[in-house]
């Protein structure tokens, strides 16, 4: 057995509103749940981006139905990849400007591929990639 795909991913930011703000205005995710000052959730194709403020999420117990869900946090930026085509890249490169997040890095990989890295308002290092770059065997 082996897991089918990756469902959720987590990143973490203390001004929750601000990353509201990026993941729906620079990202157009759309949120599919939000709790003021704990987390806020975005639905990105059939997975789910997850926000969480790691103040609360690293010391508050919280419990679902009677089950605990374990403590969980960090501190410093988190890396999230999105899969984009390569024909929309210049597209990303022009949104990203109109909207004033600047371009960090990019880079063209050797085994196909090519990433651009921005940063979240917390920080998080955000990346838009090809998806040659983890193609069957070329890894």
């Amino acid at each position: 057995m082996k897991p089918e795909s990756v469902m959720e991913s987590v990143l973490y930011a203390h001004d929750l509103v601000a990353a509201e703000e990026f993941y729906t205005r620079v990202m157009h995710l759309e949120v599919i749940a939000r709790d003021e000052g704990r987390h806020v959730f975005f639905r990105c194709g059939r997975g789910v981006l997850l926000v969480f403020n790691p103040v609360q999420t690293s010391s508050e117990k919280t419990y679902v139905g009677g089950s605990l869900i374990p403590l969980h946090g960090t501190t410093g930026g988190g890396h999230l990849a999105f899969r984009a085509r390569a024909d929309e890249l210049a597209d990303w490169r022009r949104h990203l400007q109109e909207k004033g997040i600047a371009i960090e890095s990019e880079v063209s990989w050797p085994q196909g591929g090519h990433s651009i890295y921005v940063r979240d308002p917390a920080g998080n290092s955000v990346e838009l990639v090809t998806p040659e770059v983890w193609a069957q065997g070329r890894v």
